[in-house]
């Protein structure tokens, strides 16, 4: 019989050698089923691209974005504020899916289209005062397998790994508080990949 999902890791290890959790749970979807969402959210969704203030500069990115939420949250980071607009039917079964896996609860997502490896993240946190303090961060990755990267704010000590098509990372605990992560530029990737970012967004 086909499954529709994969089993993930009943205890998922924790990436992160100290001061964090980050947990990488696999590809917690079958292969049809995540070029399923993948075809969805690529031709479906309202994306727009992202806008950052940089150095007082108003800077159009290249990646795409879209921000949904339970009520029209307002989220800023970057300088620039997204108000949610509601989720769609397939949205909501992906959080549910997160939600079961990570035994937590989100309220918003923020998604990323990434068209190929040539756009990426610089290192960051998510620490924006409208999150959840310590809340938990479920990463979703569809379409083009890319590395992650973590480093920790003081020793400088880097972990990464690959985020498969259909896989699920969640960060949460202090690991915003000590580390820093980014999506790494590449020359190898030349497809897209969508990343989906449930996180709670305090009311």
């Amino acid at each position: 019989m086909l499954s529709l999902f994969e089993e993930p890791s009943e205890y998922p290890v924790n990436i992160l050698p100290y001061d964090g959790t980050v947990q990488y749970y696999g590809k917690v979807f079958s292969r049809e089923m995540s070029e399923s969402y993948y075809v969805y959210l690529l031709g479906e969704i309202p994306w727009e691209n992202d806008e950052a203030v940089i150095f007082g500069k108003l800077i159009t990115t290249k990646r795409k974005v879209a921000w949904f939420g339970d009520l029209p949250f307002e989220y800023t980071y970057s300088q620039r504020t997204k108000r949610a607009i509601a989720w769609t039917p397939e949205l909501l079964e992906l959080k549910k899916r997160c939600e079961e896996i990570s035994g937590e609860s989100y309220n918003s997502c923020l998604l990323n289209l990434y068209h190929d490896g040539s756009e990426g993240m610089a290192y960051h946190s998510d620490a924006e005062k409208d999150l959840k303090k310590h809340g938990a961060i479920a990463s979703l990755t569809f379409g083009a397998e890319r590395k992650f990267a973590f480093k920790h704010k003081t020793t400088k000590e880097k972990v990464e790994l690959w985020l498969e098509n259909g896989s699920l990372l969640v960060m949460k605990g202090t690991t915003q508080d000590h580390w820093l992560h980014r999506l790494p530029p590449t020359t190898r990737v030349k497809t897209p990949r969508i990343n989906l970012t449930f996180r709670t967004i305090e009311e």
